[in-house]
This record gives structure tokens, sequence and C-alpha cells, in this order.
């Protein structure tokens, strides 16, 4: 009889794990994922940024995005990254229901709200929270679901950033290889370099490039190639918003670059604190008066006085 109650227990022990697992599944299949479709970046033509601080309006042109009403041209490698994100925004697991909004960076202090337009339709809305503890995914919630989900990928940096840090940084840009005159200024004092080809006429080697002040003196090649390489592809710190480059003038040195199609000029003036860290300048290549690092300026100084030393040796 001891036995029997055993195995009577055991088989009610067994129906009811099988009843919960046929139950469980159930409810697991109640909960599917939400599809989210991707979508062509190319269709995106606005992106809308709204944070606790602001909000940023991206707009493309043709295939250029630029900032807000006042265009300022967008950094082309961060928008680059936030497209993927919302092309290929990928569900992967439902975290809650709860919505305790703020243990997830989800809540209306917190959260990211991102919106994607294609023309005047809106083809993708989603809000950010904070990334997963293991950063491989970042928190999320999609438009009209009040659901808590993880989404494939830590992206909520790519998306936190300013108006100003999201301009194009970039304020002169040039190959080298194009450049073959140089006027320095500086001092009330302009000093000219031209850049020419010397081989023997016996060689059978390429021709070697020089560079030369206007009275034929001889220059080191690597020293204006130096200078050349830090101006080539230069980014400023930031850009000043309440003044305009007509509030400068006097600089502390120009430089201008003779290329094979186009002139280049960049002019660098006073600090306008002692204590700052960043010189005023403008750029030929960019509309807007920007701050240079100090150390930036300090590295143009140091080679222009290294070219100009050797041209009076």
């Amino acid at each position: 009889m001891k036995l029997k109650k055993e195995y009577a227990i055991l088989f009610i022990i067994i129906l009811v794990l099988i009843s919960y697992l046929i139950l469980h599944e159930k409810d697991r299949t109640h909960f599917q994922l939400p599809a989210v479709s991707e979508i062509a970046k190319n269709r995106i033509t606005q992106i809308e940024i709204n944070t606790t601080k602001e909000t940023v309006i991206l707009n493309r042109k043709d295939k250029t995005w630029y900032i807000g009403p006042e265009d300022y041209p967008a950094d082309p490698e961060k928008i680059k990254t936030m497209l993927d994100v919302i092309e290929k925004l990928t569900i992967t697991a439902l975290v809650s229901e709860s919505k305790n909004y703020i243990r997830y960076d989800l809540n209306d202090g917190q959260k990211i709200t991102i919106k994607a337009w294609d023309g005047t339709t809106r083809i993708r809305q989603f809000d950010i929270g904070k990334s997963a503890t293991t950063f491989r995914h970042t928190f999320v919630k999609l438009e009209e679901d009040p659901k808590v989900y993880h989404a494939r990928g830590d992206f909520r940096h790519k998306f936190d950033r300013t108006l100003d840090q999201l301009r194009d940084k970039n304020v002169l840009s040039f190959e080298t290889d194009q450049i073959n005159g140089m006027h320095i200024s500086e001092d009330n004092k302009t000093h000219v370099i031209k850049r020419n080809t010397r081989s023997e006429p016996s060689s059978s080697k390429e021709p070697d490039l020089t560079w030369q002040t206007a009275d034929g003196h001889l220059l080191e090649a690597s020293a204006v190639k130096s200078l050349l390489s830090s101006l080539s592809r230069l980014d400023c710190e930031k850009y000043i918003s309440n003044q305009k480059k007509e509030d400068f003038d006097d600089p502390l040195f120009v430089i201008k670059l003779k290329g094979e199609a186009k002139e280049y000029t960049l002019a660098v003036f006073a600090k306008t604190d002692q204590n700052a860290t960043t010189y005023p300048a403008v750029s030929s290549e960019n509309g807007y008066l920007f701050l240079l690092s100090e150390s930036h300026v300090d590295g143009f100084k140091k080679k222009i006085e290294e070219i100009l030393k050797k041209a009076k040796t």
C-alpha cells in the first residue's frame, strides 16, 4: 500500500510539471517579440533627437546632412553611425512589463527619443535607455509599446551628443602633393616659399621635390612637409557662435597655401583670455569662426620657426 501511495504522488507531480510546461509555453508564445522591419538608410531624410537638454534636427539635402535651421554641416561619420542603428534596429529580448522605466534610464528625465522621417512620413520612433551590463545591448522602448526590450548593440553614446558635438569639425582639408607654394605672414613680414623639382640629367630616378625661399634659399623638405601634413586634415575644437569673422583682425600668423587648383588660407588670432587653452581662427574652407587647441597652434608655431630658421642659415 505504501508503494502504491508513493507512485500516486509521483504521478501527480509529473502531471503538475507537464501542465506547468504547457502553460508556460503558451505564455511564451503570447509574448512574441515585435517585428521591427529594416529601413533603407537612403529613405531617411530627417532625424530628430530629443533629450532633456535640447532637440536636434538633422536634415539630408542630396547626400549631405545639415543641422537645424542654420544648416550647419554635420559630421558625416557620426551621422553614419546613427543611421546604421536606425536602419537595422533589432529587438532581441523582452526585459520588463512593469513600467519601471527609471531603472533602465527610459524615464522622461533620462531617455533619448529618436524619430526618423521619409519626407513628411515618420518611419521610425523609439526611446533609448542605458546600456545593458554586458555592453552588447541597449534598453529601448518602441513607439506606443510600454514594454522594455533589449536591442542589439551598445549605441546610446552615438545619439547622446549635443548640436556642437554633431557639427563637422573639419576646417581645412587638402592633398599635400597638390600644394606648390606657401606664404607665411607674421610680425608684419611675409615669407614666400615655393616648390620645385630637381633631377640629374643622367639620372633615371624620379625628380626630387625641393622647397626654397623666393630668393632661392633651399629649405629642408621634411620641415615643410611636416607643416603641410599637420594642416591637411585640420579639425577644430569647437565653433564660436556669438562672434563673427569680421570681429577679429591682426592675426598672430597667416598661412596661405597655393594649390594647383585653388588657394587655402588659415589665420590664427591671439587668445581672448590669457588663461584660455584655445585660439580663435578662420579658414578659407569654412564659413564659421572656430577655436583651435593650444597644442595645434603651438605645433604650427614650432614648425614655422623651424622652416624660417633654416631659411636664414
